[in-house]
């Protein structure tokens, strides 16, 4: 943030803004949604008038962080596009994904589960961002699904982010180890779905 010629203090900037928002994803995740406005602004090294100049609330920063950080940790779960290529794969690949998770250091579950669960309010700006981030995994789900040829492709999509969700929770908020319980259960309910009934 620097002054204008004419002496005048200028917005904070696209970079601060970014440094402010990934600061504010990890302290969120790590301490929770009660963390306090003078800890994140000094995680991201700014001045608490700079994030007020930047976010007018610090609600409205939990849902900006949410949204900043909902791409990357989609990628990080969701298979690239067709790969691998058959759905059942891609489907567990999410799983795959979520066992190594799990064995990391700091790990902590899945951050817009925690929103959810801490803010206890659908109608929450944050919640809403949270929801529509686990939305898009359950549309995942029931994308391939369908192309696995499921039965009943919305209750597999429902009962793998149910799965999912409790998954996180054990391992983020308990401590578990997953052991692979969550990748055998989701091969489970995926080839039980898509069984065709006898003729």
């Amino acid at each position: 943030m620097t002054a204008s010629r004419t002496g005048a203090r200028s917005v904070p900037g696209e970079a601060t803004r970014a440094r402010l928002l990934d600061a504010a994803a990890t302290l969120f995740y790590r301490e929770g949604t009660s963390v306090g406005i003078q800890a994140l602004a000094k995680a991201a090294g700014v001045s608490k008038r700079s994030m007020y100049e930047l976010f007018a609330s610090k609600d409205e920063l939990l849902t900006a962080a949410l949204k900043h950080r909902t791409p990357s940790l989609l990628d990080r779960f969701l298979p690239p596009p067709d790969t691998p290529d058959r759905p059942r794969e891609r489907i567990l690949y999410v799983f795959e994904r979520l066992e190594e998770a799990a064995t990391q250091p700091g790990y902590h579950g899945c951050p817009f589960l925690a929103v959810q669960v801490e803010l206890k309010d659908v109608d929450h700006p944050a919640s809403r961002a949270a929801s529509a981030a686990k939305d898009r995994m359950r549309d995942f789900f029931r994308d391939e699904a369908e192309r696995a040829g499921a039965l009943d492709p919305d209750t597999l999509a429902r009962q793998l982010v149910m799965l999912y969700d409790g998954a996180v929770a054990r391992a983020g908020a308990a401590g578990e180890h997953l052991d692979g319980l969550s990748l055998t259960t989701a091969a489970t309910l995926v080839d039980a779905a898509v069984d065709k009934p006898a003729a």
